[in-house]
């Protein structure tokens, strides 16, 4: 993992020096710049040592005779198999890295490098072959976007980097909110790429390459999910993904230096651990994140933990149980900064701190990210199966009888026999959503289950100048775009298809970098593994979602590997203690930076529907959480990067009390 950063059109070396030390935790272990005032160019780069920790990996590198330059970020896990291609074909290695790889592999095939690459990437390559005045610059991103790379143009300049903040300060980037992208967020928790929150400044689509000469820019995709579905039998199709999988992990192996897994306890993370158990022959390092029992009781589960340590006690993994209490008040303002964009996830927060505790011990840990996007593992997959059920009942029934019932949950939440208050509230906003939608398209249908609020309720949300700007805005528009770009496709692989240009990307990858990133560890995804997203593109949609079973044929390829304990459990989504932490450590800040007074200095939104928002929510009236909590995120995003506010740099622990502990557990101790 790297960081990285450049400009074509243009060179500043004390600028490029300024982008490239702003993101120094990205890549503590080195730091390298190359600039070319013949050619107007110039690239950063912050190295986090993993593959071949020598000097020969020092970035930006180059290729022999110092005409192709690149700065990296990421890791291609197939580099042993290009390097022999590659030097077959007679190219000479100065080192083991896989950076040396691109190089070559770009000068010998150009863009056609791009397919062959299983990895996760982002990487800027400057190629002076054609004329030293005349340089051409390529960049380009990994398929499904794992690794984050931002971009703007200025005339006939481009400054790109890894983090918005690095192309921030060029003081010719304004610094201005996308009203157009304030709707989408406002929906969804996170805006739908190519556009960020800030007007002018862009994200390379994932299975994207952008290609720069002469002052003039294109972008050209160059890979794209394609449902080619195989007609065969299901014990071979099992048996294949198994495969698979163990390839995968294996690669996602490869490092330099220490590994972990993080460790949840469900079934993507223990498939993981289990797995890596099996290939190392050895104990796996195990990191698992856990709070206080009185703040995970307003969630939907505080099981992870539990779960976790019964999972490694059965791998006899290295276990290490992290117990957190953090500062939040302090914390949060630093995590959106290490954001760039105003992401909504309370579990960027658990990311980061499970990250800095593991840091001393390893630098990569394995992630089980992505597994719910590609084997069809959310709530949202079992939308469409339950409204079409849904819709046999008359639609008086649906918006009356069966909506009242439903708006009773929230006064009784605490007294539901066998479930906590926050899975009540879950099921309440989830049956909620399929009511209100179960007469909608499927596709707005979808919408409307993954959005927090519809386009509706933000016309409410808006002030009134805002509002007519934003007169007939659609939140879920780029939805729509790629369900049409799949039009042909069972509608579950339509509905994954959208999850991996959205979801995926936007929310789950982009706080999973930065996070670890802010703690200068890699996060590796092996479940989004090229070969494995592949395979599963060609598997019948009926093996991934199987009646109401999701992860089909996940759990049927793990079963006698992973205990049918972790398959038969619930879904729980990894998160934080989001509705305690609003009601009693961010309380003060919450009626500070959400006071009408505030809001109203700041013009986008109505005051008084903010007010309604976080009192319903404190009351109980209404489950608010999640847009009190986007609210307060835009806001410190509108301190971190519209005021300017500066934020401390640091990643010391003292923000957080904490606990590692490894106990000493029965292999009977039940769940």
């Amino acid at each position: 993992m790297c960081g990285i950063c450049g400009t074509v059109g243009f060179v500043d070396r004390a600028l490029l020096q300024r982008m490239t030390d702003i993101i120094a935790h990205r890549g503590p272990d080195d730091a390298g710049i190359f600039v070319s005032h013949e050619a107007r160019v110039g690239l950063g780069n912050r190295r986090l040592s993993i593959i071949d920790l020598s000097d020969a990996g020092h970035m930006p590198m180059s290729n022999e005779d110092g005409r192709i330059w690149i700065t990296y970020n990421g890791e291609i896990f197939n580099f042993p198999q290009l390097r022999n291609e590659l030097h077959a074909l007679g190219h000479q290695f100065r080192s083991n890295t896989d950076t040396e790889v691109l190089v070559h592999g770009y000068e010998e095939w150009g863009a056609g490098l791009l397919p062959k690459l299983n990895g996760m990437f982002a990487f800027g390559i400057v190629d002076l072959r054609k004329s030293a005045s005349r340089p051409r610059l390529l960049l380009a991103r990994d398929r499904l976007g794992i690794k984050p790379l931002y971009y703007t143009q200025l005339g006939d300049k481009l400054i790109f980097g890894s983090e918005i903040k690095s192309i921030l300060l060029c003081q010719n980037v304004p610094r201005e909110m996308n009203l157009a992208a304030l709707h989408s967020y406002l929906a969804f928790r996170w805006v739908p790429g190519p556009e960020t929150m800030f007007a002018g400044i862009f994200k390379l689509a994932p299975g994207h390459y952008l290609e720069w000469e002469d002052g003039t820019f294109s972008t050209r995709r160059y890979w794209d999910m394609k449902f080619e579905v195989e007609d065969s039998k299901e014990p071979e199709l099992v048996e294949t993904l198994r495969a698979v999988l163990e390839r995968s992990v294996a690669r996602h192996l490869i490092s330099d230096v220490p590994l972990g897994v993080f460790l949840s306890g469900g079934l993507d993370s223990t498939t993981i651990l289990a797995l890596a158990s099996q290939i190392t022959g050895e104990p796996v390092t195990a990191y698992t994140v856990a709070y206080r029992p009185e703040d995970g009781r307003l969630e939907q589960s505080d099981e992870d933990a539990r779960f976790a340590r019964r999972v490694a006690t059965h791998f006899k993994a290295d276990y290490r149980e992290v117990t957190l209490e953090p500062d939040v008040v302090s914390l949060l303002p630093k995590i959106i900064w290490h954001l760039d964009e105003p992401v909504s996830d309370a579990a960027a927060l658990s990311t980061y701190l499970i990250c800095n505790v593991a840091r001393p011990d390893v630098k990569v840990l394995l992630s089980g990210q992505g597994g719910d996007e590609i084997f069809a593992g959310y709530r949202v997959h079992l939308s469409h199966r339950i409204s079409e059920w849904l819709r046999i009942v008359p639609k008086s029934m649906r918006q009356g009888a069966a909506l009242s019932l439903l708006q009773k949950l929230p006064a009784i939440k605490d007294r539901v026999p066998g479930m906590s208050p926050g899975l009540v509230m879950a099921f309440h906003r989830y049956f909620s959503k399929l009511l209100h939608s179960s007469s909608l398209s499927p596709e707005d249908r979808f919408i409307a289950v993954q959005a927090y609020c519809s386009d509706e309720d933000l016309a409410k949300l808006y002030a009134p100048a805002v509002r007519e700007q934003l007169d007939g805005a659609v939140a879920g528009a780029r939805h729509l775009d790629h369900f049409a770009a799949v039009a042909d496709a069972d509608f579950l692989n339509r509905m994954l298809y959208v999850d991996t240009k959205t979801f995926l990307p936007e929310l789950n990858l982009t706080y999973s970098d930065k996070m670890s990133s802010a703690a200068s560890v890699e996060l590796r995804v092996p479940l989004l593994d090229a070969e494995i997203v592949d395979f599963l593109s060609s598997v019948p949609p009926a093996m991934k979602l199987r009646g109401l079973t999701t992860k089909y044929i996940l759990k049927k390829a793990m079963r006698g590997t992973v205990p049918d304990w972790v398959i038969r459990r619930r879904k729980a989504g990894f998160g934080a203690p989001t509705r305690a932490w609003l009601r009693r450590d961010l309380r003060e800040m919450v009626d500070d930076l959400l006071s009408e007074q505030n809001v109203r200095r700041r013009g986008y939104l109505d005051a008084k529907e903010v007010r309604r928002l976080v009192d319903q929510d404190r009351g109980g009236v209404e489950d608010y959480s999640y847009r009190v909590w986007m609210l307060l995120t835009l806001e410190l995003w509108q301190q971190a990067f519209l005021d300017n506010q500066a934020i401390a740099e640091d990643n010391e622990v003292s923000l957080m009390t904490c606990s590692v502990q490894q106990p000493s557990l029965s292999a009977n101790q039940q769940p």
